[in-house]
């Protein structure tokens, strides 16, 4: 197998994950660009391309367990392994006015969406790539949360930490915790696993709210895809270090 590193980058056709992408790939690396959007994901290769960067499409809806099977497979037959995984893909979910998710009047269905992304969806694609990770001498997975799972962050009234999100903000909290019992599973093995936080990118999903670029939003998530052996594992992190649980 070649000793190009290779990666898959979920949600990678636009904003924060596409620049994670086109990070890892002015890196070198190979990059797979997972995307449901056929058009949007075949523009974004073709612009990574551009760039310089070695990327090939990834048709993944990680919502379908069929869907992140098959990714599996065309990543074996692309590259044999598989070096990094980034779960990036994620949903807010539907919003009241001033995106706001009030507990009381909460939509279950949009519980269960949000979820069904944010943190079955990871569960789904991570487990799907499993075998291709235990390939490689230096697998990394990094999980993007946000801010908003912090719980410590949240209970503390004089912490802005932006409107109550009733769905999308304990979505990251259990993204958080799932990553910390992988974290558990793999311990004694080379796979780190980390949460990285972007924080408030301008970018579609925040309605272009929001005072960090995609590239400043991608620069952690990077760093973590990138670690040494020997790095840590099971924390959870932005620019300035690690964020509280």
């Amino acid at each position: 197998m070649s000793e190009t590193k290779i990666a898959l980058v979920t949600g990678a056709n636009k904003g924060i994950g596409y620049e994670i992408a086109a990070g890892l790939g002015a890196l070198g690396y190979r990059v797979g660009v997972g995307a449901r959007d056929r058009t949007r994901r075949e523009a974004a290769v073709q612009k990574l391309r551009a760039a310089g960067v070695d990327a090939f499409g990834v048709p993944l809806d990680v919502t379908r367990d069929q869907s992140a099977t098959e990714a599996a497979d065309l990543i074996e037959r692309q590259a044999g392994r598989l070096d990094v995984l980034v779960n990036n893909a994620g949903i807010s979910g539907e919003t009241g006015p001033g995106w706001v998710q009030d507990p009381t009047t909460l939509d279950l269905d949009v519980v269960r969406t949000v979820v069904e992304t944010n943190v079955i969806g990871v569960i789904r694609v991570t487990n799907a790539m499993l075998p291709l990770l235990r390939r490689s001498t230096s697998p990394r997975i990094v999980n993007v949360s946000s801010a908003v799972a912090s719980l410590t962050r949240q209970a503390d009234p004089d912490t802005e930490i932006g409107p109550v999100m009733a769905a999308y903000a304990p979505s990251k909290s259990f993204l958080n915790a799932v990553t910390v019992q992988y974290a558990r599973q793999f311990a004694g093995t080379n796979i780190l696993i980390n949460a990285a936080c972007p924080g408030l990118v301008a970018t579609d999903f925040t309605g272009f709210h929001g005072p960090r670029t995609p590239e400043q939003g991608a620069a952690t998530a990077i760093r973590l895809a990138t670690l040494p052996d020997g790095g840590p594992t099971g924390s959870f992190f932005e620019d300035d270090g690690v964020v509280p649980w």
